[in-house]
């Protein structure tokens, strides 16, 4: 076998129909091997230099090599990690570029290239026996008349979920494609997603991950997936791989079949670091390939990693081979695999420049004038723990955010109010809650963002569960094997009344009405919701707030145990989401037509303005608001809250008004008319959504002046 000249594009190993073209980037190596093994990865056939070498490119083309081919890559170039450099040709690597990966990775000492002892000199431990290699995929898939939704964003409803979680137990999927990409494109979850008026399935990572050493020498693993080797290539560990097919053809055949009910698949993508950890870490791949160029390195000792990511090290888009290798991936997953977005893990890492956080990093502009990825939804984790990650409202126009302002206000208003009375805690302001049921405008408006782009949430993964956060004053985390230490210990939380499940009828009626109440909240507010899997059932997780090393019944969704009420509820608001939108995708004025109607307004519960000092009284907790919506073809709405111990009486502008949300019910369903001629009561701890009667004008309603 001898490898010829080749050509450096594309990157990676493919098949033209007569050979394998191998190319890899290394602005630093010296040389480049490709190594050859037999079909099962154990035994290493031959190695053979790559012969080409252009523009920090090594490449070379077999000649009749075909598709299943299983290779590595070692990299021959300095140890100088004071400089940056660690190569070690003793170390096999993997190609970033793999589609396919092989092997179960073993943590063993053979992957870290350093004397523990002494860094400085390099230890030559082959680890050839040990390390995950590529496999050559050309697989075509009959995608049939396959197109993406394409759904808008003021009809999105996203749903965060786990694809092993969400399926695991479910009684009416066959075990063998429970918790996998079969499980999530079977009818039964399907058919509940569907019944909800979910849009976009949200999955936690997908791609290649590693577990860390320390928890896999505790017996755990990394359930989340939030530590990457393989941007390419598919967990195996989501595939049932039945019936021969690949965890591709199964990856694809869920988002076709996903594609034909009209529902979205967005993945969740951590281009932020790799699983190669800090300067103590295995070489894997990137770091054997040219560490200098793919990390961000101290500048003052450069065997040392910049760590905005919090994992030990930092992929450093600023280097065009980084970018490079991050954009042919989404395009990948986009163009191959189809998919309709992405969520990026600390997306703040993706936007830094030498100077900090900028719009105007390579990266958003790589993306905003990509003919494949500007057409498909971006939504940010706007953070990281380096100085000045946190950018909420600042991403680029047309990017979607995770807002945890909104997620923070409606617990402080709900959670902390409701626990006020007996912790004395903060339970937020009328001004703020009304602030994030209005798309945050104080966030989104002056950068000439749309409401769309605040993504809505209570409650996401990464915390606890709906159920928990109202049963729960403590995180209980020591199955994590950190002594309790983990996980966020500010989580606005209240277990009212009791630590963890309860028998008091009262403590319950109050849990039950405050999941309902921020479930309602979340999913009526202006901008996008998204639904965390399992909120909607009573998802627990038994008070422990950082699961992620749990791939256990602590956290796959107990379907057994589903509340079928809260089910019904959650169908319901989302019913009246899609039907009505309570707040459309337009920034409001709070001023009056021509015809008196006022877009929107706010008043205290006895039927006065509420304004200026009023809107933050920390413990007044009722507020009305008039959602006037003029020039829209639905009638006027109006939301009632309170927050209160106790029930209280509304008055209401003239009517007649049409009930259809009462959150204090089990199933939300109201059925009933007001007529504004006497004060309504609003349970307590609830609120009530009312529409006007169509056989009425809306001239006939007597506005409220604007108190926002």
């Amino acid at each position: 076998m001898n490898l010829q000249l080749g050509r450096p594009w594309p990157l990676g190993a493919h098949f033209d129909g007569q050979g394998i073209n191998f190319a890899v980037f290394s602005a630093n190596a010296q040389a480049m091997e490709l190594c050859l093994f037999d079909a099962t990865g154990t035994r290493e056939l031959t190695r053979m230099r790559l012969p080409g070498y252009h523009n920090d490119i090594w490449h070379g083309y077999l000649p009749d090599a075909q598709p299943g081919l299983v290779y590595g890559l070692r990299a021959h170039g300095p140890w100088h990690p004071g400089q940056g450099h660690r190569f070690d040709a003793s170390k096999l690597l993997l190609d970033p570029y793999a589609r396919d990966i092989v092997g179960d990775f073993i943590w063993s000492d053979e992957h870290f290239a350093p004397d523990q002892a002494d860094a400085r000199h390099m230890a030559t431990r082959d680890n050839a026996r040990l390390a995950l290699k590529a496999r050559v995929t050309y697989d075509a898939f009959d995608w049939g008349d396959d197109r993406p939704p394409e759904t808008p964003l003021a009809d999105t409803v996203l749903y965060e979920c786990h694809v092993k979680g969400l399926t695991r137990t479910h009684p009416a999927i066959p075990v063998e494609s429970r918790g996998t990409f079969a499980g999530l494109a079977h009818e039964a979850t399907i058919q509940h997603l569907k019944s909800l008026g979910i849009t976009a399935v949200n999955l936690l990572p997908v791609q290649y991950a590693l577990s860390e050493e320390r928890l896999v020498s505790m017996g755990l693993r990394n359930y989340w997936g939030y530590n990457t080797l393989g941007f390419f290539s598919l967990n195996p560990q989501l595939a049932s791989q039945t019936a021969g097919q690949s965890a591709r053809d199964e990856f694809r055949t869920m988002v076709r079949t996903l594609h034909r009910v009209g529902l979205e698949v967005i993945l969740d993508v951590v281009y932020n670091h790799t699983a190669e950890t800090d300067h103590t870490g295995p070489i894997l791949s990137f770091r054997g390939l040219d560490n200098a160029s793919y990390y961000k390195l101290n500048a003052d000792d450069r065997s040392h990693y910049n760590n905005d990511s919090g994992c030990g090290n930092t992929l450093d888009l600023r280097q065009p081979r980084v970018l490079q290798m991050v954009m042919d991936s989404l395009r990948y997953w986009v163009s191959d695999m189809h998919v309709d977005g992405f969520r990026f893990d600390l997306a703040s890492v993706l936007g830094r420049t030498d100077s900090g956080f900028s719009t105007q990093a390579s990266f958003f502009a790589a993306v905003t004038q990509d003919p494949v990825l500007s057409r498909v939804k971006m939504i940010a984790e706007p953070w990281d723990i380096g100085s000045g990650g946190y950018q909420v409202g600042r991403f680029p126009r047309g990017w979607l955010e995770w807002n945890d302002q909104f997620r923070d206000e409606m617990r402080r208003f709900w959670v902390q109010g409701a626990s006020a009375p007996v912790t004395g805690a903060n339970s937020g302001h009328r001004g703020d809650l009304a602030m994030r049921l209005c798309g945050s405008s104080d966030l989104y408006q002056a950068y000439r963002r749309a409401p769309a782009e605040s993504v809505n949430y209570v409650v996401s993964h990464d915390g606890f569960t709906l159920r928990d956060l109202l049963s729960y004053n403590h995180r209980h985390n020591l199955a994590n094997g950190e002594n309790n230490r983990d996980g966020q210990g500010h989580n606005l939380n209240f277990n009212c009344g009791a630590e963890g499940p309860s028998n008091d009828p009262a403590i319950n009626t109050l849990r039950s009405r405050l999941q309902r109440a921020l479930l309602a909240t979340t999913l009526l507010a202006q901008g996008t919701p998204m639904l965390c899997a399992g909120d909607e059932l009573g998802h627990t997780q038994g008070g422990n707030n950082n699961p992620y090393c749990q791939d256990n019944a602590t956290s796959w969704i107990d379907w057994s145990q589903a509340d079928q009420d809260l089910i019904a509820f959650t169908r319901h608001v989302i019913a009246l989401r899609h039907h009505l939108l309570p707040f459309a995708n337009t920034w409001y004025s709070g001023t009056a037509n021509a015809d008196g109607i006022y877009d929107l307004s706010w008043w205290n519960a006895d039927g006065s303005v509420l304004q200026g000092p009023a809107w933050h009284v920390p413990h007044f907790r009722t507020l009305g608001c008039l959602i006037g919506q003029p020039g829209r073809a639905s009638s006027p709405l109006l939301l009632l809250i309170n927050n209160e111990a106790d029930a209280r009486n509304f008055v209401l502008p003239r009517g007649p008004w049409q009930a259809v949300l009462d959150t204090s019910q089990p199933r939300g369903k109201a059925d009933w008319l007001a007529t504004g001629d006497a004060p309504v009561p609003v349970a307590a701890h609830a609120l009530l959504l009312f529409q006007q009667d169509t056989s009425r004008p809306r001239s006939s309603l007597e506005p409220h002046q604007s108190g926002s």
